[in-house]
């Protein structure tokens, strides 16, 4: 069944249709409540009409909604109208990763790049107990920022498994006879044996996918589905095609080590997967990544200690030196999620976090301490401190996606009630004198970059995250993102006449800034590939330079 523009399906009316496979049609929809563009799949019959199938598959794409990972396609709804059974994600531009594999396969840097972001989305859901069981180029999309996304998480395990003996056209992909080998020729051993599969058939999947990327071609490619699955079970991958460039023994012994036909043998983690990719491009040791469990909150273990070290350069960082790194100190010890922090002109600490599932409040903690205390505001983020000790908050603070917005207030630091000053604010920073802010706020769909407020210097379709003024108060640096509701984007600055400047490449994923003590440069965590953020700096004149590489996803 298909549905013309303008069809209603409960509060999404129809746009136009995307694409249509076995898991049913997709279309660009419009959501008439909170006014964005979505992509709608409307479920095929054969889920619909099985009971059975639809409550697992809800059930699943619950589990899945709550993963809020970058590398995940993010799932808003499950719903149903007309006897119409539907599922609601965000709306993503660009391309699958099908559509990116050319026959010579991909330069190895590039693949490796993907499947670190790949990994990073599997390990996630992993870690959450959810198992893909149907990854393929056809389900891993890119977006035109370079974010992969793994999509159709919950829908492998209801799929029909093809018939033994069906033919399969090798050189039609995206075809409903080539989606058959699609499936067929990424199951692991297990799967074609029917035993269980667990979270390490997806590694497996995943090296059939790494090895398709770098060679060009399929692993197992067979006519059939029945010699595509006596090859998985008992044939090892052919030697690299090498087709793009030579390709590090390292790499291939990767590959083949998802590969393998035991899943003992096998990588145990995706975590351990993208340490060693990581590691195979540098040619140093690399940090592992840890995947955020929150689009939009860092991990508490790890990125507030890195909010303290960032937000104090002067005291504990020179650029003038690349050698020193940081000593990250462990301040909080409680489970949860921490969205910014700033220091107090007397070296303490503001913080604004939600512990244990509870709404976001501001936390103060003493320098050198490990207690906190709530400063008894729920529902409150801190935007900044002024160099008198005065706040901005955002009050009435709500999220969505990596974009936050909320009440912009000012409010004493030795307490008192907030004064609110504009609505819509999602950053705020003091001038150096502390007399006026520049502040982020959309206005007419469009995200403005004020200062003073009112005095618009820079707007965009995209959003604005982390605005900084220089030491005197001439020049904001700021992150630049293209696209809304994704975090890549590049570092700018804008002067009081709104000359705008681009000083970096555009990051898969960048977050965090602050200026150097020095005023030469400018500090952010941002990466190329996906993986844990890594904190990085840019001098005025563009040059980039790697100051530190963590241990987990860093965020200034």
């Amino acid at each position: 069944m298909s549905f013309a523009a303008d069809t209603q399906l409960g509060p999404y009316k129809i746009s136009a249709l995307i694409g249509s496979g076995g898991m049913g049609e997709v279309y660009r929809a419009r959501d008439t409540r909170l006014l964005r563009d979505v992509a709608l799949k409307v479920l095929p019959a054969s889920f619909t009409n099985d009971p059975d199938r639809l409550r697992r598959f809800e059930q699943e794409a619950r589990a899945v909604a709550a993963l809020n990972h970058p590398n995940i396609v993010s799932i808003y709804d499950v719903g149903a109208a007309d006897g119409v059974h539907y599922i609601i994600s965000e709306l993503l531009e660009g391309e699958t990763l099908r559509e990116r594999i050319t026959p010579t396969g991909m330069p190895a840097r590039k693949a490796i790049e993907l499947a670190v972001q790949l990994a990073n989305g599997l390990a996630a859901a992993h870690e959450q107990g959810i198992v893909h069981r149907d990854l393929k180029p056809e389900n891993i999309f890119v977006n035109r920022a370079g974010r992969l996304k793994i999509l159709d998480f919950g829908l492998a395990k209801l799929r029909k498994q093809p018939a033994m003996n069906e033919t399969v056209d090798a050189t039609a992909a995206e075809t409903s006879v080539g989606q058959v080998l699609g499936t067929v020729g990424y199951m692991s051993p297990e799967q074609v044996k029917g035993d269980a599969a667990d979270h390490r058939s997806d590694i497996f999947s995943f090296g059939s996918i790494l090895y398709e990327m770098l060679n060009g071609e399929r692993a197992f490619k067979r006519n059939t589905s029945a010699e595509t699955m006596t090859a998985i079970l008992n044939e090892d991958p052919p030697e690299f095609a090498i087709k793009t460039g030579a390709i590090a023994p390292a790499l291939e012994r990767i590959v083949r080590h998802c590969m393998e036909k035991q899943p003992g043998q096998r990588f145990q983690s995706a975590h351990d997967i993208a340490f060693d990719l990581l590691s195979s491009i540098s040619g140093t040791t690399a940090a592992p990544a840890t995947p955020a469990r929150n689009k939009w909150f860092r991990p508490a273990v790890a990125a507030l200690a890195l909010l303290a070290a960032g937000l104090g350069l002067g005291a504990w960082l020179k650029p003038s030196n690349p050698e020193i790194h940081p000593k990250l100190h462990r301040i909080t010890f409680r489970r949860g999620t921490i969205w910014n922090a700033r220091f107090t002109p007397d070296g303490n600490l503001l913080y604004g976090a939600a512990w244990e599932g509870q709404p976001i409040e501001l936390y103060a903690a003493q320098n050198g301490s490990t207690e906190s205390r709530s400063v008894g505001a729920p529902g409150t983020g801190i935007l900044g401190v002024s160099a008198s000790g005065e706040l901005a908050v955002s009050t009435n603070f709500e999220l969505e996606g990596f974009e936050s917005s909320g009440m912009l207030a000012r409010a004493p630091l030795a307490g008192g009630a907030p004064r609110e000053i504009a609505d819509g604010a999602a950053y705020a920073d003091w001038s150096p004198a502390g007399a006026s802010m520049a502040v982020v706020r959309r206005v007419g769909g469009k995200e403005r970059l004020e200062y003073q407020m009112g005095t618009v210097l820079y707007e965009t379709a995209g959003w604005v995250s982390h605005p900084r003024l220089s030491s005197d108060g001439k020049t904001i640096a700021f992150i630049d993102h293209p696209f809304e509701r994704d975090d890549a984007g590049s570092i700018a600055t804008v002067d009081q006449s709104g000359n705008k400047k681009t000083l970096s490449e555009q990051f898969v994923s960048a977050q965090g800034l602050a200026w150097s003590s020095s005023g030469n440069e400018i500090w952010f965590t941002g990466t190329t590939s996906g993986s844990s953020r890594e904190l990085r700096a840019v001098s005025l004149a563009g040059k980039e330079r790697l100051v530190y590489l963590g241990t987990g996803t860093l965020t200034l």
